[in-house]
C-alpha cells in the first residue's frame, strides 16, 4: 500500500487526540497568571519589609526558583504542567523545573557523571546564550556610554 501525502493526513487527523483550544489556553492564561501573581506577592512582601526593588526581585527569583524545585521533587510540577502547559513553562518557575527534573532523572547515574552532567542538559544553552548575550550587550552599553 503506497501512503499518499493525503493519505497520511487523513491517518494523522485521525490518530491524533482532539484538543480544546480554548480551554488549553484559558488554563495556561490562568496558571501563568497566578505564578506571576504570586511572584508579585512576593516581591510585595519583600519590600514592606524594608528591601529595596532590586535586592526584593534577586529574593523573588530566588524563592519562587525554590519553590518550583521542591514541587518538580514531589512530582506536583508535572502534574500541574499536565493541565496548565506553557502557563507553567514561561516564568522562571520551567527553567527552574526543567533544569530540577534533568537531575532527578540522573540522579541514579551518580553525583558526577549522573546530576553533575545531565543537570545542564536542558538549561545549559539557555544559560549559554544568556551569558554570551549578556556580555554582548553589556558591551554595548560600555562603549555606547561612553
Amino acid at each position: 500500500m503506497k501512503i499518499t501525502p493525503e493519505l497520511y493526513g487523513d491517518m494523522t487527523r485521525q490518530a491524533s487526540p482532539k484538543s480544546n483550544y480554548r480551554v488549553n489556553i484559558t488554563a495556561a492564561f490562568l496558571v501563568g497568571g497566578a505564578i506571576c501573581a504570586l511572584g508579585q506577592i512576593i516581591l510585595s512582601v519583600l519590600e514592606a519589609y524594608g528591601f529595596d526593588r532590586t535586592e526584593a526581585g534577586t529574593w523573588t527569583s530566588i524563592i519562587l526558583v525554590g519553590i518550583s524545585a521542591v514541587c518538580t521533587g514531589f512530582g506536583w510540577y508535572s502534574k500541574l504542567a499536565k493541565h496548565a502547559g506553557a502557563g507553567t513553562l514561561v516564568p522562571i518557575t520551567g527553567f527552574s523545573n526543567a533544569i530540577s527534573s534533568a537531575a532527578i532523572e540522573a540522579r541514579s547515574e551518580g553525583l558526577v557523571l549522573g546530576v553533575g552532567a545531565k543537570i545542564f542538559t536542558i538549561a545549559g544553552p539557555v544559560i549559554l546564550f544568556g551569558c554570551s548575550a549578556a556580555a554582548v550587550y553589556g558591551l554595548i552599553y560600555y562603549f555606547m556610554s561612553r
